[in-house]
């Protein structure tokens, strides 16, 4: 009972000074707002990175020029390394005994492409790899064949389509078989790709697939590559980056002692990097919210001092009456809470409807971060508890008698 009449007191004592109450609140929304909003964005990126992970299986290793993942400017030995070919990939492949299925992985260039009277925007990119690119890159077929060693080996006017190019040049024929034109030469489509969708607006199915000799003999090999190679099993990752290391340092000629002059980074690699962004994004977050509550707890301490002297003569009849120091104490720690709370449960729900614009953006589902929303609601209790405490324990301490000649 105690409990609804100082919550019951709480909600009076705030009516009563609706200005005051509105800035204080206010100050507390803004603080948990903006520690929910971020931390429910981040979240959201953390959960759309780990669910687009399989884009590269969870086997796979990628050897590039420079770090998969940039952050700042390149220092000047990164780039300067000595570009990684098509030779390279090959010579690979041929030493390789651990690693599977390698595949070079090259964008040769946007294009438009065309089928009869039907045509893209100029805006398809063309990509040439081998028969390992579609494992490489966890795509599926939806209809035709992949490349075959001869595909390769011949340079064969092949090509495979990504669902977007398919939509729009085929909307009422059988794709497979049909010659489409770009770069000025004639292809046969041999496959169709299932859709992949696509992340930050950025889709994964605007492109089609040549065999990388192919795209050599017309958009020339002078170009830095990427390489994909698989690990036979996810726990021979370490044994066959190792292996790839010590081969290429052979094929590029890096003296013992010196530093890869190349990169190779795997799904583990990348998750250590982007939780360093993410962590760097929690702590900004949390640091810019801390410094608004402790304003907002000043606020709170400031609106609470403010009752107790609007209420002097209020708190002398409850002591006339028997009321104790505790039971003093227990009322406006509640009123302190209450406060708080309220402001709380508003920058919580504004925080994640904010926050999970992110998701409707990038296209994936929402995300209510549970831990964040624990923290608020503990943070916030104890946010009222910190800065409700010495204008409950002033209030305790006056006198009865001359509280109730206060005017």
């Amino acid at each position: 009972m105690r409990i609804k009449e100082t919550t019951i007191q709480a909600y009076d004592s705030l009516k009563a000074n609706k200005l005051r109450s509105f800035l204080t609140l206010l100050a507390l929304v803004i603080g948990v707002f903006s520690v929910i909003v971020s931390t429910t964005a981040v979240a959201v990126l953390d959960n759309y990175f780990k669910n687009t992970m399989s884009i590269m299986g969870t086997d796979v290793i990628n050897v590039s020029k420079t770090p998969s993942v940039q952050m700042g400017s390149l220092s000047d030995d990164i780039r300067n390394r000595k570009d990684i070919d098509f030779t390279t990939a090959e010579e690979l492949e041929e030493q390789m005994r651990i690693g599977r299925g390698m595949s070079p992985n090259e964008s040769f260039g946007i294009a438009k492409i065309s089928f009869s009277d039907e045509e893209t925007e100029p805006n398809v990119r063309i990509s040439g790899s081998n028969e390992n690119y579609l494992n490489n890159n966890s795509y599926e077929l939806e209809d035709g064949r992949n490349f075959t060693g001869d595909d390769i080996q011949y340079g064969r006017n092949v090509v495979i389509l990504g669902k977007d190019v398919q939509n729009v040049l085929f909307k009422n024929e059988y794709p497979i078989g049909k010659q489409i034109r770009f770069g000025g030469k004639p292809y046969t489509v041999i496959g169709i790709l299932e859709a992949k969708g696509q992340i930050f607006g950025q889709s994964f199915d605007n492109f089609v697939l040549i065999p990388y000799t192919t795209a050599i003999n017309v958009y020339g090999a002078n170009r830095n590559i990427s390489i994909q190679v698989r690990a036979p099993e996810i726990d021979f990752i370490d044994e066959t980056v190792e292996e790839i290391t010590g081969i290429l340092r052979v094929i590029r000629k890096v003296n013992p002692g010196e530093n890869n002059d190349f990169e190779i980074s795997t799904n583990e690699t990348l998750s250590g990097t982007f939780d360093t962004f993410t962590t760097a994004l929690y702590i900004g977050g949390f640091a810019i919210g801390f410094i608004t509550l402790l304003g907002a707890g000043i606020g709170v301490m400031n609106i609470m001092l403010v009752s107790v002297s609007e209420r002097t003569r209020e708190i002398g009849v409850r002591k006339a009456v028997g009321a104790t120091r505790k039971a003093i104490v227990s009322q406006f720690l509640m009123e302190a809470v209450f406060i708080c709370q309220i402001g709380g449960i508003i920058g919580m729900i504004l925080g994640i409807g904010v926050g999970n614009l992110m998701a409707v953006w990038i296209e994936t589902e929402a995300v209510i971060p549970i831990w964040s929303v624990a923290g608020g609601f503990f943070g916030m209790l104890i946010i009222g508890l910190v800065f409700g405490v010495y204008p409950a324990y002033k209030a305790s301490k006056l006198d009865p008698i001359e509280s109730l000649r206060y005017e």
